[in-house]
């Protein structure tokens, strides 16, 4: 048997390359770990410095103060008070069906809670916490907190909840806060404010929501392996809303309601050399408070269908044919256009014809008023005058005016939602109703009847031109602000102003004619201003609802509610030196002299008329 003689210098080699082949295999791991190392530590160290922060610390957000909202004496109409809520966030809780039942042992949930936690968990994120209920009772924080080891992912926060303490007094001015939703967070466009619980919904509260707000801050919590807090690493300090100071005297406010006692409308008091709503009331109102921690079923239902709509804003949604509140406006066209002059007089026999026509429009008395000037048609309110003076400008040239004048369009008050109302034209009723435009309806145009549409704001507006030499105005509800209690009120620019046209002359004539409204023993307001220490320019308005037949002037008190008439009234005062310009509107009210021009008198008091001293008890002398 033959030896087999081994080649070593042939496995010398051979060992040699598998070594390297090794020695490759290695370095290779070794490089790879080391980039992997490499990676870890400096490439993506923050990323994943992050991701392990993001275990152990925990971004909480921290609520601003809502900035607080003053009337103009710096009197307190709304503030924060603390409260508390509680939160559950989805991904930290095994059973939310039987956490919510366990839940309800401890707390009182309603239904409404319950539909709305459903409904939010629907559309919210599962690492956000939703709120179960909102203002906890100081009894159900305690017992909650003693059974807490039993609800890993729910936790009770404090926050600060609105209150307004005025109640129903400012509704429809400073509005209300609710429940933030889907669409309140689509319209901020920002996903950071999801953590919010409430935003503005109506009135000033929605209008200068952004500035209320503030900006959210935040902290860092580091918490342990089981999800509880063990201390603050870093505070992002929130900034508190601003707050508003508002051109709303509250004394007045509370004059106005009280005026109107137990009768529906609305009525709006502005200074006319600035364009600051003094006081803004819409009747009934209603409680804010209501809404501010989720209003119940109940009670909306019971709001909602209300047949008197007390959650409907009469002043910047609502509207009425002006009646003869008109009257001064389309008399002041008349003198802008040529087409009067102060002197020019006209014959009210009681009825007017269009010539070629049979039809008649009555005048305000069954036999007339005899032959009347610009002034006494104002005093005594003579439908004539205006129908004839419609008739000959014709109504392209009426509109042209009247929209000089701002109706037909929004006032420019700082709420949301302001409707433009109606003036009539042809355009208007073409598109409307695809129908042809009949001098009959340019007729009754002239006193104010017909497709007419104003808001109570639009009539305050046109009032304090008349009243201010002729600027229109837009309206403002807020005239300053500030970033901290401690800081000083800064005043808002001033609104730019239009002029109507008119000319001092025109403008005093027509400031004649109310002033004879008014204390003239033919003027329809004499009544109103018996006994006043001012004078008053005003005009009295009624809006029928129901037409009289034949000669017959019914009694609107006779009739049923929804049929009796709109009382209005216009004016300002004192006339000679105007400070405060007036619109009511009462509804069903009967007629403007009788029961709207009483309410703006009082206003008219209320706000120009020293308060009296409070009585000093006498002391008796031992």
């Amino acid at each position: 048997m033959s030896a087999t003689i081994k080649n070593i210098y042939f496995e010398a080699e051979l060992f040699r390359q598998r070594a390297f082949v090794t020695m490759l295999l290695v370095a290779a791991v070794m490089t790879a770990m080391l980039f992997g190392y490499f990676n870890l530590q400096v490439l993506r160290f923050d990323e994943y410095r992050e991701q392990a922060d993001s275990n152990r610390v925990r971004l909480k957000p921290t609520m601003p103060a809502r900035g607080l909202i003053y009337d103009s004496k710096g009197n307190l109409l709304t503030d924060n008070v603390s409260a508390y809520r509680l939160e559950l966030t989805p991904e930290q809780v095994e059973d939310i069906d039987a956490t919510l039942l366990q839940l309800g042992g401890l707390i009182v949930l309603s239904k409404d809670d319950l539909r709305r936690f459903r409904r939010a968990m629907d559309s919210s994120r599962k690492f956000l916490p939703i709120t179960v209920k909102l203002r906890l009772s100081e009894e159900e924080v305690a017992r909650f907190s003693v059974n807490r080891f039993r609800f890993p992912g729910v936790e009770v926060v404090p926050y600060l909840t609105r209150r307004y303490l005025y109640d129903d007094l400012f509704a429809h001015v400073i509005g209300y806060v609710a429940r933030l939703d889907e669409a309140d967070l689509k319209a901020m466009g920002d996903e950071r404010y999801s953590v919010l619980t409430h935003t503005g919904k109506t009135g000033l509260e929605r209008a200068y929501e952004e500035q209320l707000r503030g900006t959210i801050g935040y902290e860092e919590v580091e918490t342990n392996a089981r999800g509880r807090s063990l201390g603050v690493l870093k505070r992002h300090t929130s900034q508190a809303g601003t707050d508003l100071k508002l051109s709303i005297d509250a004394d007045l406010q509370k004059a106005t309601v009280a005026a109107f006692g137990e009768l529906t409308g609305s009525a709006v008091a502005v200074d006319p050399n600035t364009g600051g709503v003094l006081a803004m009331v819409s009747l009934p109102s209603f409680n804010t408070n209501l809404f501010v921690n989720s209003i119940s079923t109940v009670d909306y239902t019971a709001l909602s269908t209300d047949p008197s709509r007390p959650l409907f804003n009469r002043n910047v949604r609502g509207g009425t044919p002006p009646g003869s509140t008109i009257k001064p406006f389309v008399a002041l066209a008349g003198l802008e256009s040529g087409m009067r002059t102060p002197e020019d007089t006209v014959y009210s026999s009681g009825e007017f014809f269009i010539p070629g026509q049979r039809r008649g429009y009555r005048d305000s008395h069954a036999g007339g008023h005899g032959t009347v000037d610009l002034y006494a048609s104002i005093a005594e309110s003579v439908n004539t005058y205006y129908y004839r003076l419609a008739v000959d400008m014709g109504i392209a040239k009426f509109d042209a005016y009247m929209r000089r004048y701002g109706f037909g369009q929004p006032t420019g008050i700082d709420l949301v939602g302001e409707v433009p109302g109606i003036l009539p034209s042809p355009e208007w009723k073409r598109k409307r109703f695809n129908q042809p435009w009949y001098l009959g309806e340019t007729v009754i145009a002239g006193i104010g009847q017909g497709y007419w549409v104003v808001t109570p704001l639009q009539l305050a507006q046109g009032t304090a031109s008349l009243a201010n030499g002729g600027r229109r105005i837009p309206l403002r509800l807020v005239q300053a602000t500030r970033t901290g209690l401690n800081q000083a009120w800064r005043p808002l620019p001033a609104p730019p102003s239009t002029s109507i046209g008119a000319t001092a002359a025109q403008l005093q004539a027509i400031r004649i004619g109310m002033e004879a409204t008014m204390h003239t023993r033919k003027g329809t307001g004499w009544a109103i201003a018996l006994g006043s220490p001012y004078r008053i320019a005003g005009k009295t308005g009624t809006v029928q609802k129901i037409s009289r037949r034949g000669n017959v002037s019914m009694d609107p008190r006779s009739l049923p509610l929804h049929l009796r008439h709109q009382a209005l009234f216009i004016g300002f005062a004192p006339a000679d030196n105007p400070k405060i310009a007036v619109v009511v509107v009462v509804e069903h009210g009967g007629y403007g002299a009788s029961t709207a021009g009483p309410i703006a008198r009082k206003m008219m008091d209320a706000y120009l008329l020293p308060k009296p001293e409070p009585a000093v008890p006498e002391i008796a002398n031992d």
